[in-house]
């Protein structure tokens, strides 16, 4: 059975794993991104992962079909180039000439919600579909798109950031400059902001007892708070919920996807929560009855996405 690298670059942490063409990962080895070091370490640090995890597998370099790497910002893939990375503080780096100083193989980078898209719609809730939406709930909002079949990304692989469409004119700041971006109303981090802010003014609300059991306020106070009918809990639940879903019926109008694949933390409240959406998405999208539905679902790979996703730009 041939076998791939899949690479994840994330913020805070680099991924990589030996993935078969059945999706099955043989091993799988993580290690600190650095963000406050040039492009070539970062480089460098992918390889030392990719012979760990060959080590690991009991395999060799030439066992290895092509290698795969995901990783967060506006990717050229055809030039091999990270156009631009804000948290990485990257511009125009040439990532895959600069891999191929340290192993000459097959290898292709992509976007990393881009890369989820592909792994959930290969291996995970998209399998079988030819048309997805699939959206990633996190710190922020990404979004990849699988239309007849084949992952959509725009010219110069700069389209697909579904996240920064504006839902509210001259709403809240988000971190691309813009005010009111789906972003800035559908991320965990706005959630949280969201929570705090009703915590501030309402000192009765139990979400101070639930904050304080966990250590912190996060994601999750809100809704555990609106499970225990706790009046605050249950409106910013409603009100967060419909935001995320107002964004779903924008892409379901735009795409008309067979299905939408939700993941991210936010994912984890589980079928309650993609209800919830479905609900909304049933009651709004474009045509209601007359035109096709779209499926709301849960993304099934969690963390492994991405991962899979990369492993699968090889595959190809």
């Amino acid at each position: 059975m041939k076998k791939y690298i899949g690479v994840d670059v994330g913020g805070m942490s680099i991924k990589a794993a030996v993935v078969t063409e059945d999706g099955q990962m043989l091993s799988k080895y993580s290690c600190p991104t650095q963000t406050d070091k040039p492009y070539t370490v970062m480089t460098e640090n992918i390889y030392n992962l990719c012979l760990s995890i060959l080590t690991d597998a009991d395999l060799k370099k030439e066992d290895i079909q092509g290698v795969g790497i995901g990783c967060p910002g506006t990717i050229w893939r055809e030039k091999g180039i990270i156009t631009f990375a804000n948290n990485l503080d990257f511009y125009n780096v040439p990532l895959v000439k600069e891999f191929k100083k340290y192993w000459n193989i097959n290898i292709q980078i992509e976007n990393d919600a881009n890369c989820a898209a592909l792994g959930e719609n290969k291996f995970g809730s998209g399998k079988g579909y030819k048309d997805c939406v699939f959206i990633t709930l996190g710190t922020g909002v990404g979004t990849g798109f699988i239309v007849d079949g084949k992952l959509f990304t725009g010219r110069r692989g700069a389209g697909a950031e579904a996240g920064h469409m504006v839902i509210r004119i001259d709403g809240e700041k988000c971190t691309c400059g813009r005010r009111g971006c789906w972003e800035a109303y559908a991320s965990a981090s706005a959630l949280i902001r969201e929570t705090q802010k009703a915590m501030q003014k309402n000192p009765d609300t139990i979400m101070h007892k639930i904050a304080q059991e966990h250590g912190k306020v996060s994601g999750r106070t809100a809704f555990e708070a609106s499970k225990q009918n706790d009046p605050e809990g249950k409106r910013i639940v409603k009100r967060y919920v419909k935001y995320i879903a107002c964004g779903v019926v924008n892409l379901i109008n735009i795409f008309r996807p067979e299905v939408v694949i939700i993941g991210g933390g936010v994912s984890n409240e589980g079928q309650y929560f993609i209800d919830m959406i479905q609900r909304y998405v049933n009651r709004y999208h474009y045509g209601k009855k007359l035109n096709p539905k779209a499926k709301v679902v849960r993304a099934s790979l969690l963390n492994d996405a991405g991962i899979l996703g990369a492993a699968s730009l090889v595959m190809e």
